[in-house]
């Protein structure tokens, strides 16, 4: 090779080096709950490739090379830091500007079938048990993945033992042999549920111990402290200070050397201790200066309350990203910026870092609220109703912390009980529905999703937007209690907090007046509960007399809950009864509901007292109207039965062909950005999930279409192809039963004619049944939603569909055949036979599977498909695909994308 030929493939090889995959870049969270960024290695990156090895120990650098390494070759270097991220690839995991950890990976070409690479990875001794090497193997295996890779190897010395843990508790499946020292490990990295439940619970830890960070910290700094009362710096410094926070506080101005009477520091950096949290109350101008100085200090989070960002349109857009961006880079994760604050009523912190002056009690109900505006109010009408708070995160814009992260902190938050959220977006509403389905299994979620119309347009661009009825679905999907107010979240938090869940969906109203009792019964009724004839006490009835008629209902074994109405008769006392109903519902394993109409100086909660004087379980909710407490009752009821259902669990088809989908749609996809599929490439790969398409054939000729009838075998139908033509039956585009050459002929003529296009296709007769609709659609953060319909003008005019997130479980693929409104019609709807509704549910489970599968597949239809008591046959089919959406929950951990 000659010096020029040499320097021409040294060229091509750094620019290779230079041009990788950018959906490899990422933001992740270390086990401490630190913020790590993560991407490919580049030749740029030889300095602090040298700088990072000199700082290892002897120790590390033994057990990563297996003897003493102390300084890196000219040619290691470049041979280090130049992969073509196929063959080679290997990742940096950069805090700051250093270089902190590396994993890379290199394809054995020379071993079977070359589909098999080794691995390994080296922690900077500083960071070392912060959970980066598992990190690093997760996204080397995805990155190998993509590159066809289907088995790792690793050669480890046999007394690594945290390298060899590493390997051994990711979830593979590891066989291992022995040479000499040396400990051989074998794995192959196809996604398994075992390593997907590694993944998930490493992530939970993770996200959970970054919230922590937030809402439990050691010390915190107020950033633009200010001495003027009316500034957000100063109102979230005496709040601090008032809440009686259990650490430190710090003010930081520049100009004064105290506010409030507390010592100030310049900057954070001056402070002599260690500071955890930061809140952040600068222009937002400011700000980068901060992070530097935080980053030096080693802060762990921020809150930035300050203002002018995302809401204030494009270019506070931009400089929103860029304070993610570069928070992220120093470490730390954020809460805001416009945000309101966060609280935590746990004794032993005592955190009011919000510009709100009063917070509700302690108590046991977490609260996520994104909107800054409305958190005030929210928290003044909680503490008005007694509503007892553990937390309260109020993020603002949600540019980096989101609802996700507090579902998985109050997982396993032992102070908290109930879950609620004020949500205006969902920045990955896959990723919630598969949180929150874990979490509602033993916490209750209760959810008030603003519509798109109440969201600024500035504001509705930091999430996902979705149609009403996909919300709904995911919430039920997920068991997740909807609410449309901010007074229904609270009535559903009041019932939750205090009250046990009721069994069953039997009620007893029991007061003293008819017309009340009426009333409640009807509310009742209305909302699925099955109501008995109310017990009407009279308006004369004693509160002894009241009270025994309560514990009679709820000693009952036909009732299931109790609502108790009273309407005060003139000039009589109303304490002495709600005294009575106190008393009489001590140690009862049945929730019991109030009303205690036009009643004065009754509180929200007839409250039952714990050991430190706030309200405790057995305090009994009460409500404005007997409507408000049938319908939170209701509620309970409903979730109550979500959650005494088992677990139902996705199970995979039988005779699917996954490999040969993803085949086919590589080559088709090839570098392209997206296309739709022919019919008969759709056709072509529903069959690899064993979805059979009705046998079909294009004809341009009415010769061609009566050869293609004769090979079908008649009947066929003749159906126009053209888009316009799809799937409208009253432009009369297909043509059926036709037994003969001539009716086929007859059939293409017209619809050539009618149509102006020759190509139709000829189509064996599927059997008589109901129209139905199958379909996927993309969704950028859902990775894709799964529906189901009935076919028709009048369900797509009325948007009668259902929506499920993907991947289906067996039950949410039966569950989902029945949700439509018109689904009775599939039951034998006025004694017509039953459809084989089975044979849906197959149907659409085959579906999930493939969309789940390949999220390459962007948009799915098959329509008509005719569900018989034969079975279901689809006629027609249509894919779209493109390049795989950059948010989907899947494969490695990660931060959510900007």
């Amino acid at each position: 090779m000659t010096d020029g030929t040499a320097k021409d493939a040294q060229e091509v090889a750094l620019e290779r080096a230079r041009n990788f995959p950018r959906h490899w870049l990422a933001d992740v969270l270390a086990s401490d709950g630190g913020v790590v960024h993560l991407r490919p290695i580049v030749p740029e990156d030889a300095d602090k490739l040298v700088e990072f090895h000199g700082k290892l120990s002897e120790r590390t650098r033994y057990l990563r090379y297996f003897g003493p390494y102390p300084t890196m070759s000219k040619r290691d270097i470049v041979n280090f830091t130049t992969v073509d991220h196929h063959n080679r690839v290997a990742f940096v995991a950069i805090l700051g500007d250093e270089i902190i950890a590396v994993g890379r990976y290199e394809r054995l070409l020379d071993v079977g079938d070359g589909r098999s690479a080794e691995v390994a990875f080296v922690v900077a001794d500083s960071h070392q048990g912060r959970g980066l090497g598992p990190i690093l193997l997760e996204h080397l295996a995805g990155a190998a993945a993509e590159n066809g890779l289907n088995m790792f190897v690793a050669e480890v010395l046999a007394e690594n033992r945290n390298m060899v843990s590493v390997f051994r508790e990711a979830g593979y499946q590891v066989s291992r042999s022995f040479d000499g020292g040396v400990l051989r490990l074998e794995f192959a990295i196809d996604p398994t549920e075992a390593l997907l439940s590694v993944r998930n619970s490493r992530e939970r830890a993770a996200e959970a111990r970054s919230v922590r960070n937030v809402l439990s910290p050691r010390s915190v700094a107020v950033i633009g402290a200010s001495t003027d009362s009316s500034k957000v710096g100063n109102a979230v410094l005496a709040n601090l200070l008032q809440g009686n926070f259990s650490g430190p506080v710090y003010p930081v101005n520049a100009e004064h050397r105290s506010v409030r009477g507390v010592r100030a520091y310049p900057t954070v950096r001056d402070i002599p201790d260690d500071v955890d949290l930061a809140v952040v109350a600068v222009p937002a101008e400011s700000i980068d200066s901060v992070l530097d100085d935080c980053l030096t200090k080693g802060v762990k989070a921020l809150v930035v309350v300050s203002a002018g960002f995302g809401e204030t349109g494009p270019d506070g857009r931009d400089s929103e990203r860029r304070l993610v961006h570069a928070a992220r880079a120093h470490g730390m994760r954020l809460i805001g910026p416009n945000a309101l604050g966060v609280a935590n009523n746990d004794v032993t912190v005592s955190l009011n870092a919000t510009l709100a002056p009063v917070l509700p009690k302690p108590g046991r109900v977490g609260f996520f609220c994104q909107s800054g505006a409305l958190g005030i109010a929210i928290l003044d009408q909680a503490a008005k109703r007694q509503l007892g708070l553990s937390t309260f995160v109020s993020a603002g814009n949600r540019a980096d912390v989101s609802g996700n992260d507090l579902l998985q902190y109050w997982d396993t938050d032992p102070d908290t009980e109930v879950v609620l959220l004020y949500l205006e977006s969902f920045g990955n509403p896959r990723k919630f529905s598969r949180i929150a389905r874990r979490v509602a299994r033993h916490k209750p979620i209760v959810a008030v999703k603003s519509g798109r119309h109440a969201v600024p347009p500035a504001l509705a661009a930091t999430g996902v937007e979705m149609d009403d009825s996909i919300v709904r679905s995911l919430f039920e999907q997920a068991g997740v209690v909807q609410v449309g107010s901010i007074s229904q979240l609270f009535d559903c938090a009041m019932l939750f907090g205090y009250q046990p869940l009721p069994a069953g969906p039997r009620v007893a109203v029991v007061g003293n007046s008819t017309a009340l009792g009426v009333l409640a019964a009807d509310a009742a009724r209305r909302e699925g509960l099955q109501v008995g004839e109310p017990v009407d006490l009279g308006a004369q009835a004693t509160p002894d007399v009241f009270a025994s008629a309560v514990s009679r209902a709820l000693a009952s074994f036909d009732v299931d809950a109790v609502i108790a109405v009273f309407a005060p008769p003139v000039a009589v006392a109303v304490e002495p009864y709600a005294q009575a109903l106190r008393e009489a519902v001590v140690d009862t394993d049945k929730p019991i509901l109030t009303s205690f109409l036009a009643a004065e100086g009754i509180p929200d909660v007839l409250v039952v007292r714990g050991p430190d004087g706030h309200p405790t379980r057995g305090s009994v909710p009460s409500f404005p109207g007997p409507e408000r407490a049938a319908l939170a009752l209701a509620r309970a009821w409903r979730y109550a039965a979500w959650r005494g259902r088992p677990v139902s669990k996705v199970v995979r088809p039988n005779g699917i062909d996954p490999d040969r989908a993803r085949g086919l749609v590589k080559g088709w996809l090839g570098e392209s950005n997206g296309r739709w599929l022919s019919d008969f490439e759709a056709a072509q790969l529903l069959e690899c999930y064993g979805v059979h398409v009705v046998e079909f054939r294009a004809a341009t000729t009415e010769h061609e279409a009566v050869a293609a009838a004769d090979e079908l075998g008649y009947p066929v139908a003749v159906k126009a192809t053209g888009e316009l033509w799809r799937h409208r039956p009253d432009l009369g585009g297909v043509r059926l039963d036709l037994v003969g050459p001539d009716s086929v002929r007859l059939a293409y003529r017209d619809l050539a004619a009618a149509s102006g296009e020759p190509l139709l296709h000829v189509q064996k007769m599927a059997t008589k049944g109901i129209g139905c609709v199958v379909g996927v659609q993309d969704d950028p953060s859902f990775g894709s939603l799964i529906s189901f319909g009935l076919a028709g003008v009048i369900s797509d005019l009325l948007g009668d569909r259902a929506f499920r997130v993907l991947p289906l479980t067996e039950d949410e693929a039966a569950e989902l055949i029945d949700a439509p409104k018109a689904a009775p019609l599939l039951s034998g709807y006025r004694s017509a036979v039953p459809v084989n509704k089975q044979a849906l549910v197959d149907l659409v489970q085959r579906v999930s599977a493939l969309a789940d599968d390949l999220p390459e597949v962007r948009s799915l239809a098959c329509e008509p498909v005719l569900a018989s008591a034969e079975g279901a046959q689809v006629t027609d089919s249509r894919v779209r695909i493109g390049p795989e959406p950059s948010m989907a929950d899947l494969g490695p951990r990660r931060l959510r994308e900007w």
